[in-house]
């Protein structure tokens, strides 16, 4: 699966600018994960990038979230692994998280949430201007993004990874896309 294809999938889906760039902070941290644990970054990455592909047309019923989207992409011949790990992130649909992908997409969801909602909060808007320890900061107030999963994020330890260690990784990634972010 190309990339190119994937993101055209995507919006054709997808119009919300919002819902795109979260696919696409989720797709960078994704890839990072995948560089650090010697997966294939293009594999997990497109999975971050079409994990939402359904959004729109579930129409805030969420318990359809990822299994419509899991179903768009086997119709679209995507990889298994990928359809896998789409019907798996959403807690709701029941699936067991089996491999470290399905794991990683877990986690990766509401981190990039998280991280967005810290850098709207700063003056410049921009994740230049916050850290880790900002984003830490943040993680333990819980009035703060509260759509941000707390327990979801915190599951970064089944891919063997502590909460300060998967912050860091997943400021990086979005730091590296930041223009797409515009942020």
């Amino acid at each position: 699966m190309e990339r190119k294809r994937a993101m055209e999938e995507l919006l054709l889906r997808i119009e919300n600018k919002n819902t795109i760039k979260h696919s696409l902070a989720v797709e960078a941290i994704m890839r990072k994960l995948a560089i650090l644990f010697n997966e294939y970054a293009n594999l997990w990455g497109i999975t971050g990038l079409v994990h939402d592909i359904d959004y729109e047309r579930v129409q805030g019923d969420m318990t359809q979230h990822g299994i419509m989207g899991a179903d768009i992409l086997e119709a679209l011949n995507f990889d298994n692994t990928i359809v896998y790990a789409v019907r798996a992130h959403n807690p709701l649909n029941n699936v067991s998280r089996r491999r470290k992908i399905d794991k990683a997409l877990y986690c990766a969801d509401p981190m990039s949430g998280l991280i967005i909602a810290c850098a709207l909060i700063v003056p410049s808007k921009k994740l230049e201007d916050i850290d880790e320890e900002f984003v830490l900061k943040k993680y333990h107030q819980k009035g703060f993004a509260r759509g941000a999963n707390r327990e979801q994020i915190a599951t970064c330890t089944e891919i063997g990874l502590t909460l300060e260690e998967f912050i860091k990784i997943s400021l990086e990634a979005l730091k590296e896309i930041s223009d797409e972010l515009e942020l």
